[in-house]
């Protein structure tokens, strides 16, 4: 890959040039993957299979498996379908919200407050977190993939340490939502906070690892790592800025369920296509993906009688084929939050 093409910069940016090269291998990866029905297809546009292609290093084998394996979890796991009312719970202390600003790149704000953890289900709080992360993509702007994740350690102590949730965490995050962080600012973290992100961080691809950037309120080198990102006058007090109001859940749980209003038109494929950051590329080859195999009849009567949609969980494994669609002719690619 040519430098001038490398996908990587200060501010934790994404150059989303595409030689012909990669789209080749963009091309290649639908193609490995099939047809899909029309509630898997949304998921697989070209900036999609871009995000896995690069967090695999454009190894086409190792992104057709952790995409098939995405969609796999995707079927079962509904993301998108996680609304409001069903995680408020987990949201009651403000341990992750969605901010009311951007960072200077128009990317989305997740602030963290691990000190602020009431729940002790592993199963609730990631359920919670995929609720942000779909929230947080929903509310990405057209021209952007990546979010901001700003975590506050403010009292912080090492009862709030759970190997166990931040590797089902990095999982979750590094498996099936690639190239979707930016940056991660770890503000004003402990000492004793060292050793155990010496033992995390094994947990993370290296790529990832170097998103993380260590904060400290005393130290102008680091202090400036937030003017460059932020609008200080925008930002919460807690980290450095001029916003002294503090996390109001039921004004927050207003904006989530007019978000949720959002969510069902946003997964349509007209919707999610005009809303994607596509690729841009540097020559005049595109991708159009057409003459997508038709189903039978005798699967679409399957299907009728299957409680996924007519797909076969089992069936995506990441070694076999994903199945057929029922009606390909609208296997047109659209956005994937992953």
């Amino acid at each position: 890959m040519s430098a001038d093409l490398k996908n990587s910069t200060s501010n934790g940016c994404e150059n989303l040039l595409i030689s012909e090269e990669q789209q080749e291998k963009i091309n290649e990866v639908r193609r490995l993957v099939g047809p899909l029905p029309d509630k898997l297809s949304v998921y697989c546009s070209d900036a999609s299979i871009s995000r896995h292609l690069r967090a695999r290093n454009w190894n086409v084998k190792k992104a057709t498996k952790m995409l098939k394996e995405t969609l796999k979890w995707r079927l079962a796991y509904k993301p998108e379908e996680i609304r409001w009312d069903e995680v408020a719970r987990e949201a009651e202390t403000g341990k992750i919200y969605r901010s009311n600003y951007v960072d200077k790149h128009g990317r989305t704000v997740l602030v963290m407050r691990p000190s602020c953890q009431n729940s002790k289900s592993t199963r609730a709080q990631i359920r919670y977190l995929v609720y942000c992360m779909e929230n947080a993509i929903l509310n990405l702007p057209q021209n952007q993939e990546q979010m901001i994740w700003l975590i506050d350690f403010h009292g912080f102590n090492l009862s709030n340490i759970s190997v166990k949730v931040t590797r089902e965490t990095a999982h979750v995050l590094q498996d099936h939502y690639p190239e979707r962080l930016g940056v991660a600012i770890l503000y004003n973290p402990p000492k004793f906070f060292e050793p155990f992100w010496t033992v995390v961080k094994p947990f993370l691809e290296p790529k990832t690892a170097n998103k993380v950037k260590f904060v400290y309120s005393d130290d102008p080198n680091t202090k400036n790592i937030m003017e460059d990102l932020f609008d200080m006058d925008q930002i919460e007090s807690a980290f450095g800025g001029k916003d002294a109001a503090g996390f109001d859940i039921n004004k927050y749980a207003e904006r989530m369920r007019e978000d949720d209003k959002r969510m069902p038109s946003f997964w349509e494929k007209g919707n999610a296509l005009a809303a994607a950051p596509q690729p841009v590329l540097t020559t005049t080859t595109c991708f159009n993906p057409t003459n997508l195999a038709s189903d039978s009849d005798a699967s679409d009567e399957k299907a009728d009688k299957s409680p996924s949609d007519g797909v076969d969980v089992e069936a995506l494994s990441p070694d076999n084929d994903l199945p057929v669609p029922n009606d390909s002719s609208n296997a047109a690619a659209a956005r994937d939050v992953n």
